[in-house]
Order: structure tokens, then sequence, then C-alpha cells
């Protein structure tokens, strides 16, 4: 949804992973339904997904060590779970490239499980996380529980991808539990082109983040306008 509504709004995006050059893809159990054929992408996520991977950027990555931080007006950093996500949630090389990034004062935008990538990573200053001073929201406890509660009969630990919650991770990063906001609870309502009202994001400068897909489409309208009003 963020690389659709970027583009459609003009902006260019580029893509980066571990090494580089060959296009990455989704879990395709996410493409297809968790579960007996739910817990999936929505159908207009899965169609703006295979129109992304059709995009030369997206066909061509950057490896993360080669990232110049600068020549960039924006970062977002995006969610996903599962024991394969660890490359991406632990990478020091990734952390070292996002501080560097983070030190320019540039609109950063995190969903769901890509806020741990930003607690994991520590300014050197400080010696503690850079959202330590920061209000945020990541994805809740009690989505990631259900989820896997749901689903640990079938997929074992397919919704746990660490010992402990993000949410918990991410609040241990922060100054003051009281930074972080779980937003109202939902089931399955997902925000829309046109419907905010079940969508909860967190502004805090220039750092966006919210909790999971059905935030998705808001979280890109508000990535949108922090770019812009920062004259990106």
């Amino acid at each position: 949804m963020p690389w659709r509504l970027l583009t459609d709004a003009g902006h260019e995006v580029e893509f980066a992973t571990e090494f580089g050059g060959a296009a990455p893809a989704a879990d395709q159990r996410l493409l297809d339904g968790v579960l007996f054929g739910q817990l999936g992408a929505a159908p207009e996520a899965a169609a703006f997904y295979h129109r992304m991977t059709a995009a030369p950027q997206f066909q061509s990555p950057s490896a993360w060590g080669e990232i110049d931080p600068a020549a960039f007006d924006g970062l977002i950093l995006p969610g996903g779970h599962a024991p394969g996500m660890r490359q991406y949630l632990g990478s020091a090389v990734l952390s070292e490239k996002v501080l560097q990034f983070w030190a320019l004062g540039r609109p950063v935008g995190a969903i769901c499980h890509g806020v741990l990538v930003l607690a994991r990573t520590v300014d050197p200053a400080t010696g503690r996380s850079v959202l330590a001073g920061r209000t945020t929201t990541c994805l809740p406890k009690y989505m990631e529980r259900s989820a896997f509660l749901l689903t640990a009969w079938r997929l074992g630990r397919y919704y746990r991808t660490y010992p402990a919650y993000v949410q918990d991770e991410v609040v241990a990063a922060l100054d003051t539990p009281a930074h972080f906001h779980r937003g109202p609870r939902v089931a399955s309502a997902r925000g829309t082109a046109t419907d905010d009202s079940p969508a909860f994001v967190v502004e805090d400068g220039t750092y966006v983040s919210a909790r999971w897909p059905g935030d998705a489409y808001l979280f890109g309208k508000r990535f949108i306008a922090v770019l812009e009003e920062s004259g990106s």
C-alpha cells in the first residue's frame, strides 16, 4: 500500500535487501492465505504487490551495505513475521545504515515488526535506542498472541518471530512505557482508500509508525504528508 501511494504521488521508491541484485519475494503463505485461505493479504493488497514486483527498482534492489543514507529523502521499514524475518530485524549492517539515516532528521516510517529495527538501533552517544525519547506504536501484543494461538496447532511458531513479543521489546527500548500507544483494539477491520476509521498511526515529528497491514493505507498517507512537509 505505501509503495502504491508513494508512486501514485510521484515519488520514486527504491528497494534494498541483504545482498541486493536479485528481486525479493513475499512469503507465499501470506499471499495465498495463512490458514484455510484466511489471515493472508487482502485481494487488493495482493494485486498491488504483484504490480510492485514488476517495478524495475524492485527487480534490482540495492544491498544494505551499499546504501548511501544521504541520497534518500525518506526511509520506510516494512513489517513481517516468522523466523525468516530475523535476517532483516537483527541485521547489524542495516542497523548502522538506519542510525545514519535517523541522524539526518528526515522522515522515517515503520510498521508492525519494522519498528523492531528502530528499537534495536542504538545511538552510541546515549547508549539507548533511537526510539528512546519518541512515541510509537508497533504490532500490539494482543494481535501477535491471538494469531499465534489460532495457528500454533498447524503452523507452530510461525507467528512468533522471537520469544519476546514485539510490543514488549519496543516498550523496553523507550524512556517510559507511556510513550507506547497500542491504539484501539481491532479484530479484522482494515482501513481502506476511503475509510481510515479502523486504522491507527502514531506521528512524532518526522517519525511515523503503525501496527499492522490494516493501518497500511493511513500509514502511507501520513508518511507522504510528512515527506512533503519536509520539502522532499
